[in-house]
């Protein structure tokens, strides 16, 4: 990667020689301005509005445009010459913790390559330093004819420089917040956290730019003279009436991409439900009906057993009572055999 800038580091009396590498690239489309008539290419001449002429990209210079419309000079020797100890240096002024920094601030990011082999030990003792810490340093360096402000942190095994903006250039989020006073219930809150479950994470790798993919698709159909792709019919939103049920069907739909209903229907078709148990309708034996009796292998019941009990008394009482008659007859046929003899 080639090199935009080249400087040292000031870590305290530490100087480390590095150079500034840009660490994104832009992979947006650009087009032409082009003469409809005829296809023709739309070019800007640089004119002098004194001279009425063209002129070389070589005699172009700075120039500050004064409050009354008079023009001020600026040479590039003049900014090489500010008193400014970042012109050449990021000076490193204070180390805070990476949650105090909004992202709302960060602009450009830049890697900071060691320059040269006498670099490589102060780099990665900053490197570790900002490791162990885990903290980031906030710096000033110079960049493109003006002082910016920036943060230093580590990426895997590279210093990474982000632009910062200054605290007066990030204005103050008024009248953005809605003025209506709105009230949101727990169960809307668990709907919507619900979604965000549903909706998970995700792996920025895994993400694309579609339209620049559409365009290029575009761009390759025309070419080659063919008939260019139709845009699939936009979705139609609907004013939100409901919340509740924009939710709902939020988190429906979601399931629904994942694939996580299907399984939640055939889970559900796979439980196995518990019937509710059914209570006693016993009725009473109407009267004049016979009470059922005793399965066998059942014990009689204690009226049973009282009642057979019973029967055997009066049973061995008659029994006792015709011995005692048939004994007694038995006697008198003796006593007249004795008298006729």
């Amino acid at each position: 990667m080639r090199s935009i800038w080249n400087g040292t580091i000031s870590f305290g009396l530490v100087s480390i020689p590095i150079k500034l590498v840009n660490a994104t690239e832009s992979h947006s489309i650009s087009f032409r301005q082009i003469h409809l008539e005829d296809g023709g290419r739309i070019r800007y001449h640089k004119y002098c509005e004194l001279e009425d002429r063209e002129v070389a990209y070589e005699e172009i210079g700075k120039g500050y445009e004064d409050a009354d419309g008079s023009i001020i000079p600026i040479t590039d020797e003049d900014l090489s010459h500010l008193p400014i100890p970042t012109a050449r240096t990021i000076e490193i002024v204070a180390f805070v913790p990476a949650e105090r920094i909004d992202p709302l601030h960060m602009e450009s990011a830049y890697y900071l390559a060691a320059s040269g082999a006498p670099a490589a030990k102060p780099y990665t003792l900053l490197r570790e330093a900002l490791k162990r810490s885990n903290k980031v340093a906030i710096a000033k360096f110079a960049l493109r004819g003006r002082e910016r402000l920036g943060m230093l942190r580590v990426m895997e095994d590279a210093i990474v420089l982000h632009g910062l903006l200054w605290p007066d250039e990030v204005r103050a989020p008024e009248g953005v917040a809605p003025d209506t006073k709105v009230t949101v219930n727990d169960k809307e809150l668990d709907l919507a956290h619900t979604l965000m479950d549903t909706l998970g994470e995700v792996d920025l790798d895994d993400l694309h730019d579609e339209y620049r993919a559409a365009v290029e698709e575009l761009i390759a159909a025309k070419a080659a003279g063919v008939t260019p792709p139709e845009a699939p019919e936009p979705a139609k939103g609907g004013r939100v009436l409901d919340l509740m049920a924009a939710l709902e069907n939020s988190v429906r739909a979601a399931k629904e991409s994942r694939g996580e209903e299907a399984a939640g229907e055939e889970a559900a078709e796979a439980e196995v439900r518990r019937l509710p148990s059914r209570k006693s309708t016993r009725r009473a034996p109407k009267e004049g009906e016979g009470r059922k009796t005793a399965p066998a292998g059942r014990k009689p019941t204690a009226k049973k057993t009282a009642s057979k009990k019973t029967t055997a008394k009066s049973g061995s009482a008659a029994g006792k009572s015709e011995t005692k008659k048939t004994a007694s007859s038995n006697g008198k046929k003796t006593a007249a055999r004795k008298r006729t003899a």
